[in-house]
């Protein structure tokens, strides 16, 4: 197995077994999506690469959602098992992080992730009826709520994560590498006005402590190393975006049904963040936390958990599609 960084294959290995046997037969097929071109997007075309493994008989599909530092390649684990209980997997990597090509990358904003996984949906959707969940990872999981809020087009949310980072100060604590970064919070706004300064760009880990990723230090190593996710940069434009970006109410969420799958010993992010979130929500809400597994969910029996959790949402959606 070629273990070079960046690649599927360099994170698949990581997975326990039986998991890691299986995942290595499910082919990554590498793809294309141009995002239409729509008026005043400042950071220009973008050609999006989106990961696949089709399944034309499966019941139901899965769009997968890295967050932040991450990109398809590191949240394969997560689709290659999905592939293997028999869904279909798209994962794009999102702009800024992966292969995906942008016109302007300092203009990248984290509006542009929320509309581009919104236009996805709508793509995926438009001539195909089989049902779609989002499923997010880390900061992918609010991201997947919010679009599952705003396209109805969506019929499940799983989130490993759910992070408000602009109203809830324990989010932004969470995120930050250290706790004078989450009082500048306030600050970034102003910052990011300033052209110049909006395209300054930091390595991700002197802003989030990326070596919390996994409980081991290898997978976190491995994620660092990552010249295309954690061992990227990030614009002071897009950090003031995220950081203060409204997410919709969750009393008055319209969305579908929400799966909380938070890592039970996530040292990054504490579940009792997510939790606290997905109480207050409008829509049916399953809560579960995963049983030794740390903020990138890749142990036993956590992730034994997750599959079964899987399984029995799939079988609620064929079951009343």
């Amino acid at each position: 197995m070629s273990c070079e960084s960046g690649t599927p294959e360099s994170y698949l290995r990581f997975l326990p077994e039986p998991w890691r046997s299986e995942a290595v037969g499910v082919a990554a097929e590498s793809t294309w999506w141009a995002w239409p071109s729509s008026s005043g997007r400042p950071c220009g075309d973008v050609d999006v690469h989106v990961l696949r493994a089709r399944r034309s008989a499966a019941p139901l599909r899965v769009l997968l959602l890295h967050g932040g530092g991450g990109h398809s390649a590191v949240v394969w684990p997560l689709g290659a098992i999905l592939a293997n209980e028999g869904f279909e997997v798209l994962a794009p990597d999102l702009p800024q992080y992966g292969r995906t090509r942008v016109s302007d990358t300092g203009r990248v904003r984290y509006q542009d992730w929320v509309s581009l996984v919104a236009d996805l949906v709508a793509a995926e959707t438009e001539d195909d009826p089989r049902p779609l969940v989002v499923l997010g990872a880390s900061l992918g999981g609010m991201l997947a709520y919010e679009v599952a809020d705003r396209t109805g087009r969506v019929a499940a949310v799983v989130a490993t994560c759910l992070l408000d980072l602009a109203g809830d100060p324990a989010a932004r604590r969470a995120v930050a590498r250290t706790p004078v970064l989450a009082r500048l919070v306030p600050l970034m706004p102003v910052l990011a006005r300033v052209g110049a300064l909006a395209r300054v760009r930091f390595p991700i880990r002197w802003v989030a402590p990326m070596s919390a990723m996994s409980l081991d230090p290898e997978l976190s190593r491995a994620c660092l190393d990552d010249r295309l996710g954690a061992g990227s940069s990030v614009s002071l434009g897009f950090l003031s975006d995220l950081m203060t970006h409204d997410v919709p109410d969750p009393e008055g969420y319209r969305g579908p049904r929400v799966l909380l799958v938070h890592p039970a010993a996530d040292s990054w992010t504490p579940p009792e963040v997510s939790v606290r979130f997905a109480r207050r929500m409008a829509a049916r809400t399953d809560i579960h936390l995963l049983t030794g597994c740390g903020h990138f969910p890749v142990e036993q029996p956590g992730i034994d958990e997750l599959a079964e959790h899987l399984r029995a949402l799939a079988a609620d959606l064929v079951g009343t599609a």
